[in-house]
């Protein structure tokens, strides 16, 4: 019998993306959604379903934003996905099923992945991703994390508008699946101590994150904190365990091995070629074989594992008691970006624990024990120097100006407003604070900084944020009919939370 490992390991997935319903298709829009769905979200509750068919349970922490959880939900997009695996099955058979060689195993072998995504989205996922979502949760699977409605960077939002945006996405998440969950994912685990009474007040029991911010601030990531004088707990990312697969140069998804996801077959976009190298052009890539990447995957689970215990015995040598060991990651990296991330995921849970290691969600090592006491928490997050340059630094500094005067004139809008004028529910309003939400998404800012599809982030920020002032010009002119109308007009496309009451934002009124 294996002995048991000191500690405990928590596996971290963070999903998100911002609102990309009616906002253009190819390469970013709605497109990006439907990879991410298919590649993603499908195969890895696909694993989640296998694991806990073999009895496996508190398997991972799962955070799905509720702007990513709005979009799963919507029938049109339900329907969008299933229609781009078809598509995917299509450009299969254009491959070439019956060409001998590389050509041929490759097209027989990516349209029988197009097809069990099809099957998948045609039942597990028929009506959307909260009753999927609600399934693993109430079945003890997974620990589902909640947080703000459209991912805005907290630490930069004025204290008003970052509570109301906490407040809407827990109100959404408790919407759509009951309840929403003890935890949170702090957006880009961004951390100031001004937050800690907003998440007391919200009710929040325990955020993550980077390891960085618990150091800076005296403490360890081995164990959760109190922050703030309040019960809420910190939760640091382990770095070393976390890098190795976040690391894009040494991490798990660079080995040779695997699936490249940029060298692409020119007429069909198949992905025909293994990484080979991270300096090897396309050129010189060779062949993807998916035996020879299973054979990787099971080579780097032995790894994983062996890393994860050999830092938990650490950890308790250190503390001279047992610790806490968190992995966090985007969970787009799993199946869309390393194609075999999903493989890996499931084969390292069964790894960990025959290798008698404690994989448990973050709620539950928290109530085991893992918490360290207080911890005065500076601020922080996982960007790019660990601070808010990603978000607020000069190439990005019109972005973070706007912001505050969008986030200003919503407050002294809804200041000027009479309990009269708030008797009947406000379409507009509703709208108005939907559009404000979009333009604060932390996305636009990350992309600029990043230089990832910055045209489309500039247009999107602009887009939110000229429609804002717009209606909020028709408000303040006492325009109603033009103000519903274009209320209306934007909620075409930007109908993000239909629930949403201005008026009580954050209570929603569940239909019966």
């Amino acid at each position: 019998m294996t002995d048991a490992v000191p500690g405990s390991f928590a596996l971290v997935l963070h999903s998100h993306l911002p609102w990309l319903r009616h906002h253009g298709v190819w390469p970013l829009g709605e497109e990006w959604l439907h990879q991410a769905w298919v590649e993603s979200y499908v195969p890895l509750v696909a694993e989640l379903d296998a694991l806990a068919a073999e009895g496996h349970r508190d398997v991972l922490t799962l955070g799905v934003t509720p702007v990513l959880a709005a979009q799963l939900d919507d029938p049109a997009a339900v329907v969008d996905a299933r229609t781009w695996a078809g598509l995917w099955e299509m450009r299969c058979r254009e491959l070439g099923f019956g060409q001998e060689g590389h050509r041929g195993d490759i097209a027989r072998y990516e349209f029988a992945e197009a097809r069990r995504a099809s099957e998948q989205l045609e039942t597990r996922w028929r009506h959307g991703g909260s009753p999927v979502l609600r399934s693993l949760r109430d079945a003890g699977v997974v620990e589902l994390l909640g947080g703000p409605a459209t991912h805005p960077f907290l630490p930069l939002l004025l204290p008003e508008v970052a509570d109301l945006a906490l407040r809407v996405g827990l109100a959404d998440s408790r919407w759509r699946l009951g309840a929403p969950g003890r935890g949170i994912w702090s957006p880009e685990c961004g951390w100031t101590p001004a937050l800690a009474p907003t998440f007391a007040a919200a009710g929040v029991g325990h955020f993550l994150v980077d390891e960085q911010t618990v150091r800076d601030s005296g403490g360890h990531p081995h164990a959760g904190w109190r922050v703030g004088g309040t019960d809420v707990v910190a939760v640091a990312r382990d770095l070393p365990a976390t890098n190795l697969i976040w690391s894009s140069r040494d991490g798990y998804p660079a080995g040779a091995a695997y699936r490249d996801f940029h060298a692409r077959e020119r007429f069909t976009g198949a992905r025909l070629w293994a990484v080979t190298g991270a300096d090897v052009p396309p050129a010189g890539k060779a062949p993807y074989d998916p035996a020879t990447a299973a054979a990787q995957v099971r080579a780097d689970v032995a790894h994983f594992v062996d890393a994860v215990v050999a830092r938990l015995r650490a950890v308790h040598a250190e503390q001279g008691s047992p610790g806490l060991v968190v992995a966090a990651y985007d969970t787009e990296l799993f199946g869309h970006w390393w194609h075999e991330g999903p493989a890996f995921l499931g084969q390292a849970v069964r790894a960990l624990r025959a290798a008698g290691v404690t994989v448990t969600t973050v709620e539950k090592a928290l109530a085991a024990g893992h918490v360290a006491g207080d911890l005065d928490l500076g601020p922080g997050s996982w960007g790019s120097g660990k601070d808010f340059s990603v978000w607020d630094g000069p190439a990005v500094a019109p972005i973070a100006h706007e912001n505050h005067w969008v986030q200003r004139r919503w407050l002294d809008l809804m200041a000027r407003e009479t309990p009269e004028r708030l008797r009947l529910r406000r379409p507009e309003l509703d709208q108005l604070l939907r559009t404000m939400l979009n333009a604060l998404s932390s996305d636009w800012a990350f992309m600029v900084t990043r230089e990832q599809a910055v045209d489309y982030a500039w247009r999107r920020a602009e887009e939110h944020r000229v429609a804002f002032h717009r209606l909020a010009q028709l408000i303040d002119d006492g325009d109603t009919e033009g103000a519903l109308a274009e209320a209306a007009r934007q909620a075409a496309t930007d109908d993000t939370f239909p629930w949403l009451d201005a008026r009580t934002a954050g209570l929603p009124v569940v239909p019966r």
